[in-house]
């Protein structure tokens, strides 16, 4: 969904989890946003234009008609979120989800969108691929916490499904890129089918061949 007179702008790598999450909840919303395309992989967020939109070299980041500018993706979705229904009014459902949104910033992503990247983005001979067996296995470790909720709940933003769903499925949904199965965790595997049949979901446009070609090595 784009349009050259959209009043926000969103700077991002399609197949990055960080900036799938934005791109869903625009589409859920039926938001009006043009995409701008920045192959971080290969550099594009390190150009002086970028740099004086972001110090910090990272996507996804959005600019609002009026120039001001917001990275950070779960900060994002916060912000777009705000007096939806993608993000409770309720003061106790909105400490869970930052909760989880919290959760998936420090002991989820780390590990299941790392070990994607290591095995899709380096050489097949990387000294980095080394660092794998140890992703592998906190990834894990944030998979059975996920479970263990949802062993209990639909959710993780409360009653309804919400931002912080969106945050932990970007990654969750591709897990498998990064060789971490998700076959143990069944109420997750149910819960990524929910995800999936919400209004207005888009899945992650595929990665090119190059990193196809990598990813199918044997993990």
């Amino acid at each position: 969904m784009t349009s050259v007179r959209a009043p926000l702008t969103v700077y991002g790598m399609s197949v990055s989890g960080n900036c799938h999450k934005v791109r869903m909840l625009l589409e859920h919303l039926g938001s009006r946003y043009e995409w701008v395309e920045v192959d971080s992989a290969n550099g594009q967020t390190h150009t002086p234009g970028f740099l004086a939109l972001n110090p910090n070299a990272k996507v996804p980041l959005v600019q609002r008609d009026d120039g001001r500018v917001l990275p950070e993706s779960n900060a994002i979705l916060f912000w777009l979120a705000e007096g939806t229904p993608y993000l409770s009014t309720d003061g106790w459902e909105r400490a869970q989800t930052l909760r989880w949104m919290f959760f998936e910033q420090y002991s989820h992503e780390p590990c299941v969108a790392v070990a994607r990247f290591i095995r899709g983005w380096t050489a097949i001979d990387s000294p980095r691929r080394a660092e794998l067996p140890q992703l592998q296995a906190r990834a894990a470790q944030a998979l059975a916490v996920m479970e263990r909720h949802l062993a209990q709940a639909d959710w993780f933003s409360g009653r309804h499904y919400g931002i912080a769903d969106i945050a932990l499925f970007a990654y969750t949904d591709v897990a498998a890129d990064g060789g971490v199965t998700l076959a143990p965790y069944p109420a997750v595997l149910a819960w990524l089918r929910r995800v999936r049949a919400q209004p207005g979901f888009v899945p992650m446009p595929p990665v090119s061949p190059q990193v196809q070609a990598l990813l199918v090595q044997p993990a």
